[in-house]
């Protein structure tokens, strides 16, 4: 199987090192990731301007490539420009959880859209702030699991969060966003966004947000497809 791997939180980030070392034992690994941090960059690109691509030497044995852009240019690169074949697209593991609403902000979800609108089927592994402990005891876990249920075959995408401790692993749904921002105007003209929480403490085990919160290991199918079907229906009925 040949894999590609990449991330937003940068080429050098310890949560992709860790991530090779487990693929390596999958198939044939791939590493386009971004030369500097992208996280939050959502599925932007570059289409006006030049940017490096530059082989690395950062994974022994592997073929490694820096992209001087944002998580979704590395899959596009990878496919689009130089033409390589994936049979699955990995992204991760992230510094941070990527949940509910958040998720339309990450760029390591952001990177499976793209596989996904190639025509390759791809899973996001997220982790706790705090470590990659738990994460990497059980990232097997849940691809034998994905594996065995077959989930590829419902499904393009694959949003996997892992707790900072807990090892349940729970089919989810995607839930509200848990953060947003309070904007603190400076002196100086400019505005300082700040991180605030808006989880209050819930537990509908069905939502990706309350799983993870709670200690679960949540895995969400997702799609790249904004359509919004019901809407879709009910419209043309209306409109026939």
């Amino acid at each position: 199987m040949k894999i590609l791997l990449t991330n937003d939180d940068g080429i050098e980030a310890e949560g992709l090192k860790l991530l090779v070392e487990w693929a390596r034992t999958k198939g044939e690994v791939t590493v386009f990731a971004p030369k500097v941090q992208q996280s939050a960059k959502s599925h932007s690109i570059e289409i006006h301007q030049c940017y490096e691509v530059k082989k690395s030497g950062l994974f022994e044995g592997i073929e490694a490539y820096s992209v001087d852009s944002t998580p979704a240019d590395c899959v596009r690169v990878a496919i689009l420009g130089m033409k390589k074949q994936f049979d699955l697209v990995i992204s991760g593991i992230n510094c941070g959880p990527n949940l509910g609403g958040d998720i339309h902000y990450s760029g390591t979800v952001a990177a499976c859209y793209e596989a996904a609108i190639c025509g390759v089927k791809s899973i996001a592994f997220s982790a706790a702030f705090l470590s990659f402990e738990n994460a990497t005891r059980n990232i097997e876990r849940v691809y034998e699991k994905i594996q065995r249920e077959h989930m590829f075959d419902f499904a393009d995408i694959l949003n996997v969060n892992f707790p900072e401790s807990g090892d349940e692993i729970l089919l989810t749904k995607m839930g509200p966003a848990i953060y947003t921002d309070e904007f603190d105007f400076q002196p100086d003209g400019t505005i300082k966004p700040r991180l605030k929480c808006l989880y209050e403490g819930t537990r509908d085990l069905s939502l990706d947000t309350d799983a993870t919160m709670t200690g679960h290991i949540s895995v969400s199918p997702l799609r790249y497809d904004l359509t919004d079907f019901s809407a879709f229906e009910l419209i043309g009925k209306k409109v026939g």
